[in-house]
């Protein structure tokens, strides 16, 4: 690690973070590294800043500028090259376990939310970060834990009500982009529409049954709603899915059959 760097943790990168992504959305322009650079310097109580050590440090991490094709770059690809790395773990893992299915997202959603109440606590979050590190086989001190959370929340919490809802939690997890975004709703012919039901229902239908229940209905609900509305509640999500289980499931099984979920969207199987 570059001396210049050495001793800057989770909190203190966020700190100066925050200074530079004034609209909070988790990216700075690239064109702003270099003072990104000196305030960091002057932060960690650097004496001689010259322009030959900011450009020194912006040059090791021209990778992460250019990894934006837009010239912005987000905070996770900076924090994973700046921090330590028992420092930077709770924005590694994000690229340790990526997500590309919104099925297991929502396992861990409804694994989390243990009070059914549409969001995530701090005490609830606090119990998947610990559960996140020894799923990773690391140690966590009691007084680290509350300190991670604490930031997690601090990065994460977007309308800052000390609680995670859907999409604060999809932005910690990096769930790729939506499944059914890949498709045409419209297909023209019955035959595409066949195709695409085919491969949309494979996607959602991890346990391979023949059927959704569970957070397979919730994976296929999140995705539907969020063709419509981009930024969705957990109670948004439960109601929607009660609507949409009243109306498929037309045996009552609690489950969704493939047959049925095609009759609703008006496929008619062969």
């Amino acid at each position: 690690m570059d001396r210049a760097v050495d001793g800057l943790d989770a909190a203190g990168f966020l700190q100066i973070w925050q200074h530079f992504d004034v609209d909070d959305d988790g990216y700075i322009e690239g064109k702003q590294l270099d003072a990104f650079f000196q305030h960091m310097l002057e932060k960690q109580g650097m004496k001689e800043i010259t322009e030959d050590r900011i450009r020194r440090l912006g040059a090791r991490f021209v990778p992460a500028r250019d990894a934006a094709a837009d010239g912005r770059l987000q905070i996770q690809e900076l924090a994973t090259m700046m921090l330590p790395e028992e420092e930077n773990f709770l924005l590694l893992f994000r690229r340790e376990t990526p997500l590309d299915n919104s099925v297991e997202f929502m396992r861990i959603w409804r694994n989390y939310d243990t009070d059914s109440s549409g969001y995530i606590s701090a005490v609830e979050l606090k119990g998947f970060l610990q559960d996140l590190f020894l799923q990773h086989r690391r140690s966590v001190t009691p007084e680290k834990l509350e300190e991670y959370t604490d930031t997690m929340m601090k990065m994460f919490d977007k309308n800052k009500d000390g609680r995670l809802d859907l999409n604060d939690l999809a932005r910690i997890l990096a769930l790729k982009e939506n499944f059914l975004l890949k498709f045409k709703m419209d297909a023209c012919s019955q035959e595409d529409r066949k195709r695409d039901f085919e491969k949309i229902f494979a996607h959602y239908d991890v346990s391979q049954t023949g059927a959704l229940e569970g957070p397979e209905v919730d994976g296929f609900v999140k995705d539907m709603m969020e063709l419509v509305k981009p930024s969705i509640s957990g109670t948004d999500l439960d109601k929607f899915r009660k609507a949409l289980m009243g109306h498929c499931d037309i045996n009552g099984d609690g489950k969704i059959q493939k047959n049925e979920l095609a009759l609703c969207l008006g496929l008619k199987l062969s």
